[in-house]
């Protein structure tokens, strides 16, 4: 089965145009409210991931409000209290959740200095806001605690209130000390693996040997368990043990797998053929539907070459460093569940359709996971807790999978072969380009499908389908289609996109979504065509860029790396990779150092990027220097491992990330600028991965078109 992608704002009637999510949460109270106790409580909907969002956003809060950050509390997203803002992802919450606060601490402070002008009789530009309190200059002074069961906040925004302007901002463009940094360094229980709610239960799941394997008997495992603390429960294929402790659980769970007889489905198909995944999508059905196209007039002089290469990514785990984790609770008419899923409304749209509920009968509450980089197996874990809190209500079940679920189980960043061809002149410059990206669909998120997107929906008795993932509209950002837009200044250009129809391994959004893929090909082409042509790699770039902000981070990162190191030992060279993230996002550009040895290890990324207005910088500087290291790990080593059957890459010995020994240095350099603010989490992976092939290739003179860039596949070519 298919599966819609529906627009946040489709079938809603708007008033007037308000910011970001506010749009379609335009009540003032479903963002603050003010507590006598000298508080702002911020209800934002966006999800703290380890991103620092709710440290940016307290700040927006507190400029707009004259507060002091002490003075600001974030509350945990829940779909009990905060507005529905979809899907924390795409590098889009400060756009999002961001202009949208800034418009309700501007209303909320307007409102409040009218209520304390109608009370001091005097008008309202006579007052000024400090740390809450309300000023008049003969010394009068209310405050927004003493005003708040006053001001009513439980109506629209009106959109006519101007915020802060940027010149007069204390708190945004300043280092802000992260909010959620604290208890994690202190190790105080933080995360949603902490949670012990009382008489808990905890369950481990037994999944299949592999994705078409259908559960033939579970007596004996069942029998094994009975003196054991421990029972079995089963629906269908769906299958997990539940104890009274977590050790428990897991020992009980080595006890009943190797006893549950599994048949594999006569009807499967074999999974592909790994080392030849570029010819497994050239052979496989697809929907084929240009992208976008820029066609010029005609050419000032005839093309006088065309060149044409291809690159490839594989299949990539979300590899999150604590596996995922749930407890729900189910009361007998309300479902709990705790998770930490990206999008907690989506969640509750599939878990009612799985138990056949209304979305008002269930709470998602958010809790902060360790790791997540796109739609891991949170959303399924927290089905799986609350199909066992079904099977035991009044009982809170805890779920956590083991790593072996997390690495094989989590949906996959899909394969995606890039085709790209150039004419160019005489001079080497481009003047048609073309660019086609195949592979499976980039969203299989929960929330925008008939029927549930969660995991443990597949195998019950009564079993959903299944569902093909898709992409989202290049306007909300892409899926494989992200950034195959070309950032430079092409005469003529146009792109199209082949999304299969079959899809062996789940695929779903991992971090960047197409962006990696379509960046590094087009990067790699880039200075391929360079060097055709014999000119540099970034006067090459240059020359065929005119947006002086794009200029300006390719020549702030390569001067400050020292471009084009000429002086570095033999085995060393320097690459560079850039981008304009989503081609509507930040700017940000990369020239990496590697060191050619037994294998590659990048040495230093010199980091230039363009985020408009910046609201914490050592955020910002946080957000890139961790999507870089990222980057060098799915560049340099990371790659999904199947057989016939199964996915074999289930533990870091067959899974290996990059090691903090392997962790290269990182300059970053944030462009000064009072643009609107723009996202910081996504836009460093697609150049990070570019320049690391671009120093592979200046350094050794062989040119890796297929990620990551092993040992294994530079000998191939040298051989």
């Amino acid at each position: 089965m298919n599966m819609a992608y529906v627009s946040a704002t489709e079938g809603q009637s708007l008033g007037p145009p308000l910011p970001g999510s506010m749009q379609r949460n335009r009540r003032l109270c479903q963002w603050l409210r003010f507590s006598a106790q000298g508080y702002v409580d911020v209800l934002s909907g966006k999800v703290e991931l380890g991103q620092g969002i709710l440290t940016a956003l307290a700040q927006i809060v507190a400029e707009e409000l004259d507060l002091r950050l002490d003075q600001v509390r974030m509350i945990p997203a829940s779909t009990a209290t905060s507005p529905d803002e979809a899907v924390t992802s795409g590098s889009l919450s400060v756009q999002e959740s961001g202009a949208a606060l800034r418009c309700a601490g501007a209303e909320a402070r307007h409102l409040f200095i009218e209520a304390a002008a109608a009370l001091f009789a005097c008008a309202p530009a006579e007052l000024r806001t400090v740390d809450g309190d309300i000023i008049h200059a003969d010394g009068r002074c209310s405050s927004y605690w003493a005003l708040a069961e006053t001001v009513d906040l439980d109506r629209e925004a009106s959109g006519l209130v101007v915020p802060r302007d940027a010149s007069a901002y204390r708190l945004v463009g300043q280092a802000a000390a992260r909010l959620d940094l604290p208890a994690k360094v202190f190790g105080l229980p933080h995360f949603i693996h902490d949670i012990a709610l009382p008489g808990m239960r905890h369950g481990r799941m037994l999944r299949p040997p592999g994705p078409a394997a259908r559960l033939v008997s579970g007596d004996a495992a069942a029998a094994a368990l009975e003196s054991r603390e421990a029972q079995l429960v089963c629906d269908g294929s769906l299958v997990a043990v539940v104890a009274a402790s977590q050790h428990l659980a897991e020992r009980a769970a080595a006890l009943a797998a190797p006893l549950l007889a599994w048949q594999l489905s006569p009807a499967a198909a074999p999974l592909p053929d790994r080392h030849d995944l570029a010819g497994w999508i050239r052979r496989q059905p697809a929907q084929s539907a240009p992208i976008a196209a820029s066609e010029g007039g005609p050419a000032a002089a005839p093309a006088a070459a065309t060149l044409s290469a291809s690159y490839g990514k594989p299949y990539i785990a979300h590899a999150s460093i604590a596996p995922s984790c749930a407890l729900a609770l189910w009361d007998g008419a309300r479902l709990t569940v705790w998770t930490h899923s990206q999008g907690i409304y989506n969640l509750r749209k599939d878990l009612a359709l799985a138990f056949a509920l209304r979305p008002d009968d269930i709470t998602v509450q958010h809790a902060q996971g360790a790791g997540c980089y796109g739609h891991n197996g949170a959303d399924d874990v927290a089905y799986d807790a609350a199909w066992l809190a079904r099977a035991m209500p009044g009982v809170p079940v805890r779920v956590q999978w083991s790593r072996a679920d997390e690495l094989a189980w989590s949906p996959f960043g899909p394969a995606m072969l890039v085709d790209l061809e150039a004419d160019v002149d005489a001079s080497g410059a481009v003047l048609d380009w073309r660019h086609s990206v195949r592979g499976n669909g980039h969203s299989n998120r929960p929330g925008r499908a008939a029927t549930p997107a969660l995991l443990g929906s597949f195998h019950a008795a009564e079993a959903f389908p299944p569902l093909l993932a898709v992409n989202a509209p290049l306007a909300a950002g892409g899926g494989a289609e992200r950034n195959a837009q070309p950032c430079y200044d092409f005469p003529s250009w146009r792109a199209t996109g082949h999304r299969l129809l079959t899809m062996p391994l789940r695929t779903s959004a991992l971090r960047a979504l197409g962006a990696l893929a379509n960046v590094f090909a087009i990067e790699s082409f880039m200075d391929e065509l360079a060097l055709a042509a014999g000119r540099d790699a970034l006067e090459y770039r240059l020359a065929h860029c005119g947006d002086p902000r794009a200029r300006a981070v390719l020549q702030d990162a390569a001067r400050r790396a020292g471009w084009p190191g000429t002086q570095l030992p033999p085995e060393r060279g320097l690459g560079i990779g850039f981008a304009r993230y989503k081609n509507t996002g930040a700017w940000c550009a990369v020239v990496a150092e590697i060191e050619a040895g037994q294998e590659i290890r990048a040495v230093r990324l010199t980091i230039s990027v363009d985020v408009g207005t910046v609201i914490n910088p050592d955020g910002v500087i946080n957000q890139i220097e961790g999507g870089a290291i990222q980057a060098c790990s799915w560049a340099l080593k990371e790659e999904v491992a199947f057989d016939d059957e199964r996915v074999t890459s289930d533990s870091w010995e067959t899974y290996p990330i990059l090691r903090f020994s392997e962790v290269p240095a990182v300059d970053v350099a944030i462009m000064p600028s009072n643009a609107p603010s723009l996202g910081a989490g996504e836009a460093a992976l697609g150049p990070t991965a570019a320049a690391l092939a671009n120093a592979v290739a200046r350094a050794l003179g062989v040119r890796v078109r297929e990620l990551p860039l092993t040992a294994q596949r530079i000998t191939r070519l040298l051989l």
